[in-house]
């Protein structure tokens, strides 16, 4: 197996394991140890927390080892602030963009996917192709960073909720009536779903932190 894909897919299964907390925030790991658990060699471990350090999901110490970045409240808060500056705007303009039949895909993502957070997808998959139309790629950019920061606290805080099914039935119903919202073409509509949401996701996220 090529160095790069042996660094991709231990960056891929160490960012999953701090999303859902089985590496737990504000614990410290050797590269030894880290190397142990996915059985491969230091440096493509050193090269994933590089990865990850640049996402903020890990704080890289001196020597051979790395903390898992803690869980705050004003890091919280300031992921939302920021996506609420930029993902309302973006989407109001995005639904006078997006085609009928790609808001009909949409529809049954949300529909079969029924969940934000723990499960292995990538919650965020959603909502890039609702803002896709009229984001640019600093955009996507800046906001990347923010979903992965803000999903480790929502998966958290979504399996400490313990949502059972009719909690993943709620998030397939947020989605749906984000899509909704989009099928207006009504930029203030569309906005104001996004707040709706934003809100929603946040009031779980905030449940990692007790």
């Amino acid at each position: 197996m090529a160095v790069r894909s042996v660094v991709e897919q231990a960056t891929q299964v160490l960012r999953r394991a701090i999303l859902t907390g089985a590496l737990a925030p504000g614990a410290e790991y050797s590269l030894r140890e880290l190397a142990g658990m996915l059985d491969i060699s230091f440096i493509p471990i050193r090269e994933a927390l590089r990865t990850l350090g640049g996402e903020g999901l890990v704080v890289m110490r001196p020597g051979r080892s790395a903390v898992v970045a803690p869980l705050g409240l004003a890091d919280l808060r300031g992921i939302y602030r920021l996506r609420r500056a930029l993902e309302p705007e973006i989407a109001a303009r995005s639904c006078l963009l997006l085609s009928e039949a790609e808001l009909d895909r949409l529809a049954e993502l949300a529909a079969g996917s029924g969940a934000v957070a723990g499960t292995d997808d990538d919650p965020h998959v959603f909502h890039l192709a609702l803002l896709a139309p009229a984001a640019t790629t600093w955009d996507i950019r800046v906001l990347t960073p923010l979903w992965r920061a803000g999903e480790r606290y929502v998966r958290i805080g979504f399996g400490r909720a313990g949502p059972g099914p009719a909690g993943h039935r709620r998030d397939g119903a947020a989605h749906g009536e984000l899509v909704a919202a989009f099928r207006t073409r009504d930029p203030a509509t569309v906005s104001a779903a996004v707040e709706r949401d934003l809100a929603r996701t946040e009031k779980i996220a905030l449940a990692a932190l007790t």
